[in-house]
């Protein structure tokens, strides 16, 4: 039995998207200086969901961002693969598999190697992490209609970027608790020059070791 010629481009895309995120991940981690690559840490594994909002990433913070009916469920697994020994810095793989549902249903897959930042003040009280990644790589099953720029075109696979807040209890430092911005983007149109922004979800989620 033959398999449909659409799946055989879908596989390599997730091929490819893999070998891309697996080589950004390696190269980060070697340029990284004064650090130890941790065996020790298992995955932590949890999910989020949220709502997409119609403007760049940072209208939600200028509070000109105006919410759709587009919704993402995710399930997410992350594991340091870095670790800082002069500062409170370490560096995470993190995979994506997450579906949207309302004005168009379609399946994500992303990963990105991203930079965790837990030097906050207040750490002892409230720990706090910044997780940021600004190169990933996203493939969707379908090209979404609030990704489709000139002429209705779009990408099934773009640039993942994800900034993330996340909160802890004292006693139990591994359970988190995040504010998340999911991001697909074309990184200023060098993906594609369709003249979409991509997507933008505020969302919100929980994970623990596993």
């Amino acid at each position: 039995m033959f398999a449909a010629p659409d799946t055989f481009g879908i596989a390599s895309r997730l091929q490819g998207a893999a070998r891309l995120t697996a080589r950004l991940a390696l190269g980060v981690v070697l340029l990284l200086p004064l650090g130890v690559r941790t065996q020790e840490a298992g995955w932590s594994v949890g999910f989020y969901a949220g709502q997409y909002y119609d403007t760049e990433p940072a209208g939600i913070i200028k509070g000109d961002a105006s919410f759709l009916p587009q919704y993402l469920v995710a399930l997410t697994a992350s594991r340091p693969v870095w670790r800082s020994e002069r500062w409170p810095l370490s560096l995470e793989i993190d995979i994506v598999l997450g579906q949207q549902f309302g004005l168009a249903s379609l399946t994500e897959v992303a990963a990105a190697p991203a930079l965790r930042w837990s030097g906050f003040p207040w750490n002892d009280s409230l720990p706090t992490a910044l997780r940021v990644a600004p190169l990933g790589i996203s493939h969707t099953s379908s090209v979404s209609p609030l990704e489709r720029g000139v002429n209705n075109a779009g990408d099934h696979t773009l640039n993942f970027l994800l900034i993330e807040l996340a909160f802890a209890a004292p006693q139990q430092r591994d359970h988190e608790f995040f504010v998340r911005l999911h991001h697909r983007c074309t990184i200023y149109d060098l993906l594609n020059n369709y003249g979409a922004n991509g997507e933008d979800f505020l969302t919100f989620g929980f994970r623990r070791p596993f």
